[in-house]
């Protein structure tokens, strides 16, 4: 378990995540398909070579779930009760096959629940691509785990 308890998070961090991925073509015809998102902007050499990027865009949504995926060792595994929301998505920039994109998590806000055995916390996670340009960002709302109240490995 690497992610953060409740208590762990503070709020204005930035914590830059080192894990990175080159997104291929096969991954984001995979996302498409298992999605059932058949957007030839994503999918159609021809169609997305005639649009305004000249080439494939990877689904902004694969780019949102990969960068949940970069975050979570760093931020909430396994210390995690639920995500509860995710808020104020944006794609500033494309993605195609062939960037690496890497993400960076700060924390926003956070408040104990009525109960005071966890705690809300909300995080602005950012995604950049291998030039530096920010191509997605979003909030994440997370249930967080205090650390009194969390079970061991062994059940105690």
């Amino acid at each position: 378990m690497t992610g953060l308890y409740y208590e762990e998070f503070e709020v204005g961090r930035t914590i830059e995540h080192e894990k990175r991925r080159t997104v291929s073509e096969s991954d984001n015809q995979r996302f498409c398909d298992m999605t059932m998102n058949q957007q030839p902007l994503h999918l159609d050499a021809e169609f997305a070579g005639d649009s305004q990027f000249g080439e494939r865009l990877v689904n902004g949504l694969y780019t949102m779930s990969l960068a949940v995926g970069l975050s979570i060792p760093d931020t909430t595994d396994g210390t995690i009760v639920a995500n509860l929301g995710y808020d104020d998505v944006s794609h500033p920039n494309p993605v195609f096959h062939g960037d690496t994109l890497r993400a960076q998590t700060t924390v926003l806000d956070k408040r104990e629940t009525s109960d005071g055995e966890r705690g809300v916390v909300t995080m602005k996670v950012e995604v950049f691509n291998q030039h530096d340009d920010l191509v997605c960002e979003f909030e994440r709302t997370a249930l967080s785990l205090k650390r009194e109240f969390a079970v061991d490995a062994d059940g105690d």
